[in-house]
């Protein structure tokens, strides 16, 4: 089968474009999941959470508008524009500085809004892998890497932050004896 870009171009299912954008879903219903436990815990990430779900929206019309052959006003349209990467970095620096410095690895753990928040995050690397040969290819605008980039440390801060907000412990990583 094949399916069609914003352009109106059709491309095979397997293209690396469809590839990135199923990984970009993927990763919305991921925070999707955790969102509902962060606010049924109320831990105060629920509102930055929904911004960013719909932020993944604008991100795959950016990711569905290949840049190489795509008019100007499509192009336009679709631009990502950075000023929500700047977002994330502030929401990642106000969120660690009010979190326990890290003294070694953690693994996925601090109760369900916490361990939710870890699979999104790497859902967003993996979702970052793919975008980067089509940022490489010049199809996709390299502010989308950046903002997937961002974008996983920011759950990973956030994920730190529902465990200390809601009292739940993170288990440290542990070397084999």
């Amino acid at each position: 089968g094949t399916s069609s870009l914003y352009t109106g171009e059709r491309r095979s299912k397997t293209d690396p474009v469809f590839e990135a954008l199923g990984h970009q879903d993927e990763l919305c219903a991921a925070i999707g999941i955790a969102r509902e436990h962060c606010h049924t815990n109320d831990n105060g990430l629920n509102s930055q959470l929904v911004e960013i779900q719909s932020r993944l929206f604008d991100l795959g019309a950016a990711v569905a508008t290949p840049q190489n052959n795509s008019n100007a006003d499509k192009i336009a349209y679709t631009l990502f524009d950075s000023r929500h990467t700047s977002k994330l970095e502030e929401w990642i620096d106000h969120l660690d500085s009010q979190l326990p410095p890290l003294t070694t690895f953690i693994v996925p753990s601090g109760g369900l809004s916490s361990t939710h928040l870890h699979l999104a995050r790497v859902i967003c690397r993996r979702a970052e892998r793919a975008v980067v040969p089509l940022v490489d290819e010049e199809e996709v605008d390299s502010e989308v890497g950046r903002y997937l980039n961002r974008l996983s440390d920011y759950l990973f801060c956030a994920a730190r932050t529902a465990a200390f907000r809601e009292g739940h412990e993170e288990i440290e990583w542990r070397k084999a004896k």
